[in-house]
């Protein structure tokens, strides 16, 4: 049976909304293309199928940090679509098993690499359309600094993927990231808020068409805010040691399921191109008032709120040197006390995001974590926590 064929002379976009090939057919729809690109003596590299986790959007996407809290939703996400998603991973492979199920078989793949080193970076871009940097360093250890990872390894991303005529390039930064950080307990500011604004800069730089997102305290399951402070090792013989007690700190929580539905709907957006959001929940609060809601949902009949003592200080400068995960260092003590300022940029709303407020979510992130659960909550023992209250600006 002969092979079919391929026409080679049927072009319906423009020039200048070529992709990176020199011959096969493309065709040019709602931003994605029918074909991967540098696949088009490929028939399987075809867009295929009427949508869905079983088809293939013409989209290929490299996720570095797919394994992580974020990572696993924008790959749930693009799979969903159609997309094929490029699965880099540092550590054990087993880490990443569980997202073999976004989608259908052969459309997630997986391959080790090492920020350090430019070759494997190279190989996860070979044929990708976009490329997603969602790597991320909460606290630095002897071969990874700040630096090393949010300013160094961002810029090689982005180069790699200019230099690999990548499309789209996202970029995941902090609503907080700013040269000067205001010092509370580090001096000179969080070393972590420093290292993501230089890394927008780097991303700038050699990628200029990067869409860039900052994110406030991102909240989920399995998340670094909300379970953060239910955790015993964050409190201090039986207090919650605060900056002025919390009150005097401003957060803008946001949910997990909309920065990722924000990441997705920018590609299909052609002004997200060079643009900058701010993610950042529907309401403010102060962190006084949130630390006494977790506190609630989780059955405490009373928490009191405690300054920052010099031996919790100590408690957490010991912690600093956990040999697996700390809880809490010294630069996230600082920077959890940073309040959220907005720059007047875009937001998720403007990428068409229907914002999810905080309290729709704490009560079940926080159930596995709260007092009595063997009782029955119909029964009605204990009143519905009362939501904390709004900040109206």
């Amino acid at each position: 049976m002969a092979a079919p064929l391929v026409r080679r002379s049927v072009l319906t976009c423009t020039t200048s909304e070529l992709p990176r090939v020199v011959t096969g057919a493309v065709l040019c729809k709602s931003g994605l293309h029918d074909v991967a690109l540098g696949q088009n003596d490929n028939l399987s590299a075809y867009r295929r199928g009427k949508g869905g986790r079983g088809s293939f959007s013409g989209m290929v996407a490299t996720v570095f940090g797919a394994s992580g809290f974020l990572g696993r939703y924008v790959v749930h996400r693009l799979a969903k679509i159609g997309t094929q998603v490029i699965c880099p991973y540092r550590g054990d492979p087993y880490f990443m098993k569980d997202l073999k199920l976004a989608g259908d078989l052969g459309q997630i793949l997986f391959l080790p690499f090492n920020l350090k080193d430019e070759q494997s970076i190279k190989k996860c871009m070979k044929y990708s359309n976009v490329v997603i940097n969602l790597i991320g360093r909460d606290w630095e250890t002897k071969n990874f600094k700040f630096d090393d990872v949010h300013v160094k390894g961002a810029r090689d991303l982005a180069r790699i993927a200019k230099e690999s005529g990548v499309e789209r390039f996202i970029h995941m930064s902090h609503l907080n990231a700013q040269p000067n950080p205001p010092p509370i307990y580090v001096k000179g500011g969080s070393k972590f808020l420093k290292s993501k604004h230089y890394g927008e800069l780097a991303v700038r730089e050699e990628f200029p068409d990067a869409t860039i997102f900052r994110p406030a305290d991102i909240f989920g399951l399995e998340d670094r805010f909300i379970r953060y402070y239910a955790s015993g090792w964050r409190r201090s013989l039986g207090t919650m040691p605060l900056y002025k007690r919390g009150t005097k700190t401003v957060k803008q929580p946001v949910f997990c399921f909309n920065v990722a539905e924000g990441i997705i709907n920018s590609l299909k957006e052609p002004t997200a191109i060079g643009n900058t959001y701010e993610c950042t929940g529907p309401n403010s609060y102060y962190l006084s008032d949130l630390i006494d809601y977790f506190y609630r949902c989780l059955r405490h009949a009373s928490l009191m709120r405690s300054y920052v003592t010099p031996l919790y200080k100590m408690k957490v400068m010991f912690m600093s040197y956990a040999p697996a995960t700390p809880v809490v260092t010294m630069d996230k003590l600082d920077r959890e006390h940073v309040s959220d300022v907005l720059q007047d940029l875009a937001t998720l709303e403007d990428l068409g995001v229907t914002l999810t407020k905080m309290e729709e979510q704490a009560p079940y992130i926080l159930k596995p974590f709260r007092r009595y659960n063997y009782l029955d909550e119909s029964v009605g023992e204990f009143a519905k926590p009362e939501p904390p209250p709004v900040i109206v600006t």
